[in-house]
């Protein structure tokens, strides 16, 4: 009846421009699918992998499996490998189906993982047909944990259940349309099969209440493995519609999507996230998405709760007429339960109704008791005709009702959602449902959109993208949060009130258009990271400004407050809820905890808590810099019970810290820039003569050191722009850049089988990239605290050690990223860890030097008199008498044994000791191996590694914090006085003893 009419329209957005299809090729290239896959025997195949990106043959693809008659299985490109493995194992598949372009993607993506046959090529199609095999003996069915929980005969039955349910999902009763996996926002990640029976009816009784014609353009808001992108699709395909799809990436920049959609397509019904809709903006929604003039007949908002009716008013401009409904629904009866049309012009409610239960749906109210609530607070209970499969569910009892997690008020035969149970917690003792707070902060005229959720179980955190206001465009930060803060206040109690703001320009969304909490967090652990800088902990003034700021903060006092000597904090305003906040304000901007904080706060003045601060701090600052020299000062040697000389060789130009280039013909050194400015220079300096090789500005500062890939040709490394560059050795130009989320000061680690460079970020990732592929093979979330020390990896265990400033200690599978095991400290690591043949050690700033077991076992704890921030190293020696060295804020070195923690030897150096420790063997100085080490008043130190004793030592005109390294016979080390050192070991026979 449509042939002729456009069943689809892809627009690329980019220089493909527009491809479209009829209702007669539609049909056609689905037709042809279908019999492709039966010429290959896979009528009886029920299920199909679709691993593909949206585009114009979407639809074809999906109808020409629907009519085998089989189900799909989406998987995502763009999800992680075993992600989509486990979707893979869970639904049992052995045949997927790859968009043709991607091929080499899936079979590089997936080699670790799965065997790969390629049996069919369909170019008009675009498709290719593929079978897959799990590598190993794993069944399909079985995860790895569950395989170690099954025996033989378990695993035998397990996969006759999986026979069993492909004769079920086979039947004309059970006949499935697809499958998906839930993400797990809505509780425990599942697996969800839905047949036919259950899909169908939400497509019917929608089409019936959006009155959707042949003239409609319905946007495909949603990801393929979001179960709203079944409703979008069918919902235009049976009403001879025509389906707009676009690439991913263009729903992420709001205003390009609006002007496709509403002034290139004139679209008139979307169905989407309010997340979704609301990134575009109140002048873009006014202006064109719900203007007076907009061509949108049929607004749906699901997935998330319904945004405020003020904040649905202020969206639309008048003399809009677009249909706005709200949408209630879980993936465990696919795909929505609920509708209510809006009419915002006449309603006086306070919150919107979920609304009626749609075609074949069942929904029920049921209280703690499991009473059913007709009246009053319970917990939404959905069921009928349409419930889904979960998981290896065989059957569904008849009036089985599936349980949401979500709470809402019965009132007047409306329901009213409260939220999630497991958002209602408890602070303070007293009850606090966020989903509340949510709706009551998106009420105010300050915000535009927002999400709250709770960190680590203590603090309320509100992300807040501000409104547009034309009176004062720019508004002060600050003063933005304190009138979020003072609204709030006067329509909540104290203890509702978030602990934190933070002023966002957007809200990131996952693939399927909803707020990404996790994201969100990882911005808010970054902020939380040490906000005073180890260079001001020893400076009163500067410590008093950051406190005086935190005090002010917590008192939601303007920034020209005067915080006085004597203020006191509960006369000044505050409470005990406050308290709590400046207290834990103050001990994540100083990164150290402080016994005896919250007192202070409840009972002192300012200036006690600037003592008490001060006081726990003093250890960990570092001392003031001496005045910049116009001209390099000379060397100093200090020969005080040496033997050895050691002679200042060559000064080379400028702040950097090295790292020695090893197994290269090219005799450099790569050093870099550390000041506190926004491009400063990469250099490779010749280590014969110090003159500069070549020079690079990258795009910010750079605190990390460089590394080699395995083919010699690059050097790697992090910047504070978030990029880890790969350029070339010999001239310096960029390999490849790859881009991480937040600023890169961990040095990179090569693993020389795989070739892989390993590299954290602040952003709180591992990455693992391939330089001659330049591709990320892997990344891995660490926990949430940023990453500033460098990785460890054991070349024979094959695991890859992490610490991170959240204080834990991750082991991981440097091939895949997968976690092994985790050690969590109270204290960050700045240290990097270490690697012994039995122990793993590494240095806290609690002040002391840790011994881990290669299976996670703290073996014991050495305690130092300061914080460490040096990395340990060691000297290879038998098992029994394996040594480690790290030096200590304390100004000591120490040298302690790798089995047992018990001390060998302490050298007390001058000053703090914050560069690692250098271990080297030089055969003219005497046998036993030499340990090269400097602090931070400026002195370089020669110590014998088997005694600790002063074998050499030499002072340069500035502070140390470069770690030094050595190159044939030249130390190079970086000076705080602008000069880079290459400092040669010489064997003077007037300076040495005769029996050397």
């Amino acid at each position: 009846m449509h042939s002729t009419r456009v069943a689809v329209t892809f627009d690329s957005c980019n220089e493909v421009g527009i491809v479209s299809r009829t209702y007669g090729q539609l049909l056609s290239l689905a037709n042809e699918l279908t019999s492709l896959l039966e010429k290959h025997g896979l009528q009886n195949q029920n299920i199909f992998g679709l691993y593909c990106h949206p585009g114009v043959n979407l639809p074809n693809w999906i109808l020409g499996i629907l009519q085998l008659p089989a189900a799909y299985a989406p998987l995502d490109p763009d999800s992680p490998p075993l992600l989509s493995v486990t979707v893979m194992d869970q639904c049992g598949l052995t045949y997927a189906l790859v968009q043709s372009n991607i091929l080499q993607r899936f079979q590089s993506t997936f080699f670790p993982h799965l065997c790969v046959e390629v049996c069919g090529l369909w170019h008009n199609q675009g498709l290719t047909l593929v079978k897959i095999q799990r590598k190993g003996l794993v069944p399909w069915s079985l995860d790895q944990g569950m395989q170690e929980q099954c025996g033989d005969g378990q695993v035998e039955e397990q996969q006759q259940q999986l026979a069993v349910m492909a004769e079920r999902d086979a039947g004309p009763q059970g006949a499935l349309a697809y499958i998906l996996h839930t993400s797990g926002t809505t509780g425990s990640p599942k697996t969800v099969r839905v047949p036919h029976q259950c899909i169908m009816p939400n497509i019917q009784h929608l089409r019936d209440l959006f009155q959707v014609t042949p003239d409609d353009v319905v946007f495909m808001a949603s990801p393929l493995t979001f179960d709203p992108s079944v409703v979008e699709m069918f919902l235009s395909l049976s009403s001879g519609a025509c389906l707009l799809i676009v690439p991913s990436v263009i729903k992420k920049v709001s205003s390009r999507l609006a002007r496709v959609l509403f002034q290139k397509h004139r679209t008139t019904v979307i169905q989407a996230t309010p997340t979704l809709l609301g990134r575009f903006g109140g002048r873009v929604l006014r202006g064109l998405v719900l203007s007076g003039s907009s061509t949108l007949r049929v607004l749906a908002l699901g997935g998330e709760p319904c945004p405020p009716l003020s904040v649905l008013r202020s969206w639309r401009a008048e003399g809009n007429s677009t249909r706005i409904f709200n949408l209630y629904g879980i993936t465990e009866v696919s795909c929505w339960a609920t509708c209510y049309e809006l009419h915002l012009e006449n309603m006086n409610l306070d919150s919107v109704p979920l609304g009626s239960a749609l075609r074949d749906t069942v929904v029920e109210v049921r209280g703690e008791d499991g009473a059913v609530v007709t009246q009053g607070d319970g917990q939404i209970f959905i069921g009928g005709q349409r419930v889904c499969f979960l998981g290896t569910e065989m059957t569904v009892a008849k009036g089985t009702m599936r349980g949401t997690g979500d709470w809402v008020q019965v009132r007047d035969s409306h329901l009213y959602y409260l939220g999630r149970r497991d958002r209602l917690v408890k602070r303070h003792g007293q009850k606090l449902h966020l989903d509340a707070l949510h709706q009551v902060l998106e009420s105010l005229p300050q915000v535009e959109m927002c999400a709250v959720t709770l960190w680590e179980g203590k603090r309320v955190v509100a992300f807040v993208v501000p409104t547009s206001s034309s009176e004062d465009p720019v508004p002060s930060s600050g003063a933005l949060k304190r009138e979020i803060l003072a609204g709030l206040s006067g329509l909540l109690p104290s203890h509702c009130v978030p602990d934190s703001i933070l002023l966002l320009p957007e809200l990131p969304l996952t693939s399927h258009g909803k707020v990404n909490m996790r994201k969100l967090l990882q911005v808010y652990e970054r902020q939380r990271a040490p906000l005073i800088s180890q260079d001001a902990l020893g400076k009163r003034d500067t410590l008093r400004k950051h406190l005086q700021i935190l005090w002010r903060e917590a008192l939601s006092f303007c920034d020209d407050v005067l915080v006085s000597e004597d203020s006191r904090f509960l006369l000044s305003g505050g409470d005990s809820i406050r308290s709590l906040r400046l207290c834990d304000d103050i001990t994540a901007a100083v990164g150290v905890s402080m016994p005896g904080l919250l007192e202070v706060i409840l009972n002192g003045s300012f200036s006690d808590l600037l003592c008490h601060v001060a006081m726990a701090t003093f250890e960990m600052a570092p001392r003031a810099l001496p005045p910049d020299h116009s001209s390099p000062p000379p060397a100093k040697k200090k020969l005080q019970d040496s033997s050895s000389p050691v002679t200042a060789k060559k000064k080379l130009p400028d702040p950097f810290s090295p790292v020695c280039l090893k197994r290269r013909p090219m005799e450099f050194v790569v050093v870099r820039r550390a000041g506190e400015v926004v491009e400063m220079p990469l250099q490779a300096i010749h280590l014969q003569n110090g003159e500069m090789v070549w020079e690079r500005v990258l795009g910010g500062r750079i605190e990390a050191s460089a590394a080699v890939t395995c083919c010699g040709s690059l050097i790697v490394i992090g910047c504070y722009d978030g990029q880890v560059y790969f350029l070339a050795v010999d001239t310096g130009k960029t390999h490849w850049a790859f881009g991480t989320g937040d600023a890169v000061k961990c040095s990179p680690v090569v693993d020389t089988q795989t070739g892989l460079v390993l590299v954290g970020s602040h952003d709180g990732h591992m990455y693992a990239l391939d330089p001659e592929g330049q591709r990320c093979v892997w990344s891995r979330h660490c926990g949430g605290g940023a990453i500033f020390s460098s990785p460890c990896l054991h070349p024979s265990l094959r695991q890859l050690y992490v610490a991170t400033l959240r204080g834990q200690l991750h082991c991981l599978c440097p091939e895949t990223g997968a976690l092994v095991w985790t050690y969590s400290s109270t204290a960050p690591f700045f240290s990097s860890p270490c690697c012994c043949d039995t122990v793993l050690c590494i240095g806290s700033v609690d002040g002391s030097i840790y011994g881990f077991s290669h299976t996670g076992h703290m073996m014991w704890q050495f305690p130092t008199s300061g914080p460490v921030f040096s990395s340990p190293c060691s000297l290879p020696a038998s098992l029994a008498n394996q040594t480690v060295f790290c030096g200590s804020h304390d100004g000591g070195v120490y040298c302690v044994r790798s089995c047992s923690g018990s001390l060998v030897w302490r050298f007390g150096a001058g000053a703090k000791v914050f560069s690692s420790p250098f271990l080297f063997e030089d055969l003219e100085w005497g046998s036993g191996g030499l340990v090269a080490v400097a602090s931070t008043d400026g002195t370089l130190y020669i110590l014998g590694a088997e005694d600790g004793e002063l074998r050499a030592s030499l002072s340069l005109p500035g502070e140390i914090f470069s770690s030094p390294v050595l190159w044939r016979r030249t130390l190079v080390v970086g000076c705080r006085n602008d000069y880079v050192y290459g400092i040669e070991l010489t064997t003077s026979s007037q300076a040495l003893p005769s029996q050397m």
